[in-house]
């Protein structure tokens, strides 16, 4: 355990390079599997069969497999079928792709939970299915389901570290770069951790504030 201070102090700006694809990374991520999640989730409670069906198979399939191999299959696998995409949007695509069968199951969830009267007092006031979807039971949903979607972003945010099976220098392939080529280990692998702990900490805490605010579980 040989933590250099002095070496920690040079280290900074490549850690806080990796620490901004992370989050770009992450934030990006977030933002699509939250949209994808969203329609899966409500598609999943549709009366047609053909929605349902591959809803389901896209859950079932994502959830059943890694990421890391999803990610080699979005980078590697895709282009023999002519599906080239770059090193970041490859790794936005894979983090959104896989989150957004687990986010979808937050969604369907949360829809739900949602009292049936809620529903027909909408109906009786002649709204229509998607009208009452979006104005009155979506909105009631996302109340109750922003603290797991939080908690999935943390989980996001660190599983983002496995990018770096197709070279995109984030958090951690950076830190396993520098000490690589400084020769300490503990050095940049702590000072990542710290940068991990700077994100996941406050948002942390935002999921016990939105607990407390929000009223989950009345």
């Amino acid at each position: 355990m040989d933590f250099n201070f002095s070496l920690f102090v040079k280290i900074l700006p490549q850690l806080w390079q990796g620490f901004l694809m992370t989050l770009l990374l992450s934030v990006l991520g977030m933002f699509f599997a939250t949209i994808i999640g969203m329609f899966v989730g409500i598609a999943r409670l549709s009366k047609s069969r053909w929605l349902t069906i591959p809803t389901t198979l896209y859950v079932e399939i994502v959830r059943g497999t890694p990421l890391m191999l999803q990610i080699l299959i979005i980078y590697y696998a895709l282009p023999s079928i002519g599906i080239n995409l770059d090193k970041i949007p490859a790794g936005v695509f894979a983090l959104a792709f896989c989150y957004g069968a687990y986010i979808s199951e937050i969604f369907r969830a949360g829809i739900q939970s949602i009292e049936r009267g809620q529903v027909e007092a909408a109906r009786s006031i002649g709204m229509t299915t998607t009208q009452a979807m979006r104005y009155v039971i979506l909105p009631q949903a996302i109340r109750r389901i922003l603290p797991p979607l939080t908690n999935d972003f943390v989980a996001m945010l660190k599983d983002s570290s496995l990018v770096a099976i197709i070279a995109l220098f984030e958090l951690t392939t950076t830190a396993r770069y520098i000490s690589t080529s400084s020769g300490n280990v503990f050095t940049p692998y702590i000072g990542a951790a710290l940068f991990y702990l700077l994100i996941t900490i406050p948002v942390s805490r935002l999921v016990v504030l939105l607990e407390k605010k929000l009223g989950v579980g009345q």
